[in-house]
Parts: C-alpha cells; structure tokens; sequence
C-alpha cells in the first residue's frame, strides 16, 4: 500500500521520442533530489574545511603553541570530514549540470 503513494508522487516529463507502445522509459523520470543528504554533505565538507584551516594555524604558529597536542587529532578529523563531504558535493554538482554518467542516485539517501 505504501509503495501505491509513492509512485504517486513520481513527476514525470515528455519525452521529444515516441515509443512504440505506452511504457515509460528512463530518461522521462525526473530525478529525486535528496537534499538531505546533499545538506549533509555540505556540513561535512565546511566543518573539515573549518578544522583543516584550524590545524594548519596551529602548525604555521598563528593559534598558541599550548594546543600543539592537538594538532593531529583535528588533521585527522578534518579529513575524514572534508574528503567524503567534497566527493558528494562534486557527485550533486554535476548531477544537477547534467553530466553524463552522474545522477542523484549516486549519493546515498537517508530519512
């Protein structure tokens, strides 16, 4: 029953192509945007933007030399933010421009 209402809520667009018979064919479905997702990954990639930019003013001596402990721990976790971030980001990018071989469906999609 639930399966019902969702593909209720499938858009669907001409396509300039006639088919033979009335079946739809991928290129008429418009893609979900699952901007959540998206969001998340916008938090992650500026939080380990924020926290590589951290560590490296405290490596180059701008932020006091008492936090030099923890420099790598913030290196790290910039990282595992920034790259995961930055790589969904990209994938949305150029799902939205069109790219061939890039679609929404690349990014993970949660609730």
């Amino acid at each position: 029953m639930n399966n019902h209402r969702e593909y209720e809520k499938i858009k669907y667009r001409r396509y300039r192509k006639q088919t033979d018979d009335d079946t739809y064919i991928d290129e008429q479905i418009e893609p979900k945007i699952p901007w959540k997702a998206i969001g998340l990954a916008v938090l992650l990639f500026i939080g380990g933007l924020f926290l590589l930019i951290i560590g490296i003013l405290i490596v180059t001596g701008h932020i006091d030399t008492k936090y030099d402990d923890r420099t790598w721990p913030i290196f790290i976790l910039g990282i595992l933010m920034f790259l995961p971030g930055a790589y969904h980001i990209r994938i949305a990018y150029y799902a939205f421009r069109g790219h061939q071989g890039y679609s929404f469906d690349e990014i993970p999609e949660f609730e």
